[in-house]
């Protein structure tokens, strides 16, 4: 109860307006921004997919190699191939299957004779990262009268979409990153601007965002075999909102992963390159742009020891 002596009232009064005042200064003060996240990579990049703003960079522009997220663009050039048609029966090449033994590359187990859709060989060049599904795609949408031929005109298509995209930091001189001659490099920046362009579509969408995928096709025989690839990106179903989109690992590129998710309609996309803790730093970055904690409580999925490794 407050007194009903005048000094009393003046003084509550006083009182009661100052109370008010330290009130709407701690409302009107604005929230102390986020310490940019610590990162493993040695290149690293996020955007906000709707603006192109940039919400994190590390390096943003030094070239690096890029081991397997070549692929990405590999797919990106199959799907915007006019008319493409995901349901064309590709027959499977021992060319494919002699190319991954020699070279030690992930491999989608592709079996000589089958024939496999080419939106099969998408799963299979993104999923378990197969080389002998990328070879497919480059030998399947190339021109040229011999495996050589096309698998080079392919990446020259590859190098034009680059360009097309205004990409001055970007060269291709594989379909699936296994680089002969280290021409196959990219920067955070760039890498990031093709994932961008890439998630447009519907299509690479759909096969990048699963954790897993089980098909059937023809055998050379008469019989049917069965595909199930497992998806080597470990942030899916581990991260909250995660939806894609491909890992990669070399022996000069170390590993990479891009990345990209979605929370309250706000879509991120990121790169790590090069980062001895790629998915650790890939969630930290999010939560970054996304005002979250999940990474301190993230517990990565596991894979089926059968499964690939990239």
């Amino acid at each position: 109860m407050i007194s009903s002596h005048p000094g009393a009232r003046r003084a509550a009064v006083v009182a009661l307006t100052a109370g008010a005042l330290l009130s709407v200064s701690a409302l009107a003060a604005p929230a102390q921004a986020a310490a940019k996240p610590s990162v493993s990579g040695k290149g690293a990049f996020l955007l906000n997919n709707a603006s192109s703003a940039t919400v994190f960079s590390k390096t943003p522009d030094t070239r690096r190699q890029m081991a397997s997220t070549t692929k990405i663009m590999t797919a990106a050039v199959v799907l915007s191939t006019k008319g493409v048609d995901l349901n064309r029966k590709v027959t499977v090449k021992k060319a494919y299957r002699d190319y991954v033994a020699k070279e030690g590359g992930s491999t989608a187990d592709l079996r000589t004779g089958d024939k496999v859709t080419v939106r099969q060989l998408l799963y299979g060049t993104m999923l378990p990262s197969g080389c002998d599904a990328a070879y497919a795609l480059a030998d399947t949408f190339g021109t040229g009268s011999t495996n050589a031929a096309r698998t080079k005109s392919f990446i020259a298509k590859m190098n034009a979409k680059a360009k097309a995209l205004k990409l001055k930091n970007t060269s291709f001189d594989s379909f699936d990153g296994i680089s002969s001659a280290g021409k196959n490099y990219t920067t955070p920046r760039d890498l990031a601007k093709i994932a961008q362009y890439a998630m447009k579509n519907a299509n690479f969408r759909t096969v990048v965002k699963a954790t897993s995928y089980k098909g059937t096709a023809p055998t050379s025989t008469g019989g049917k075999r069965t595909y199930t690839w497992y998806n080597t990106n470990k942030l899916l179903g581990s991260y909250k909102g995660a939806i894609g989109i491909k890992t990669g690992t070399g022996t000069s590129a170390g590993p990479c992963l891009v990345f990209a998710a979605t929370k309250g309609g706000k879509t991120l996309v990121g790169v790590v390159l090069n980062g001895s803790d790629r998915y650790k730093d890939a969630a930290k970055m999010l939560d970054y742009g996304f005002g979250s904690s999940t990474a301190t409580t993230m517990k990565l999925r596991s894979l089926p020891t059968d499964a690939q490794r990239d």
